[in-house]
């Protein structure tokens, strides 16, 4: 199957509407995402971010794992048995950063800041293991894209600590297209696809406006 790439942006199809929703929200769009992925921005900024990605997304299974378990149709079970892999590696990647950055600085109302990642870890796993055909499958999509953004920021880090990591080509923006495309089969699926993934580009952004209140919080 083939889609001109410029129908994703401008068309009305579930892959049109994935495309502007990933664009637009979430981690991509997030200013304070782009000011902490500077290398100018504060090492102690840095560390906060590495170590709340990794309590959000570093545990297993994580929100991909649980929707690969639940796909209903071989072209999503492919694609999701491929997005488990890569996001296995960048597990294991977020993990050797933390590592090397050491602890969390302190932060006035840190007990307030975890508890929040904690409901967020909850509010993804439910996404991943939701009934409704089409949702779990469009979070794990926009996770996948998300990630690019994140990615980034990752490998500013990385830079930062001198550790060396390999290019993040892992993502086909046209193959997902097609992939949404394919398991859009009724406008009640392509719905719970919106869904999906508008609830984790919430998600993430809202990880993202924790972390600039905290950065706040510690210059105050």
């Amino acid at each position: 199957m083939a889609i001109n790439r410029a129908s994703l942006v401008g068309g009305g199809g579930a892959a049109a509407v994935f495309a502007r929703l990933t664009a637009s929200d979430g981690s991509t769009a997030h200013p304070y995402r782009r000011i902490v992925s500077s290398l100018a921005s504060p090492a102690r900024d840095v560390v906060d971010a590495l170590h709340l990605l990794c309590m959000a997304h570093g545990s297993f299974p994580g929100l991909i794992d649980h929707a690969r378990r639940r796909s209903g149709t071989p072209t999503t079970g492919a694609w999701l048995d491929h997005a488990a892999d890569v996001i296995a590696g960048e597990r294991q990647y977020l993990a050797r950063l933390v590592a090397a950055v050491g602890p969390l600085p302190s932060t006035p109302g840190h007990a307030e800041s975890e508890a929040a990642v904690t409901a967020q870890r909850h509010a993804l796993d439910m996404l991943g293991q939701s009934e409704r055909e089409g949702c779990a499958f469009g979070a794990a999509a926009a996770l996948l894209v998300d990630w690019i953004a994140v990615r980034y920021f990752l490998d500013s880090a990385a830079r930062r600590l001198g550790i060396e990591y390999n290019a993040f080509s892992a993502i086909d923006r046209d193959e997902i297209a097609v992939v949404i495309e394919t398991a859009a089969e009724s406008a009640a699926v392509e719905r719970a696809l919106s869904f999906g993934a508008q609830q984790l580009l919430a998600q993430q952004h809202g990880l993202w406006d924790l972390l600039e209140a905290r950065a706040a919080a510690r210059t105050a």
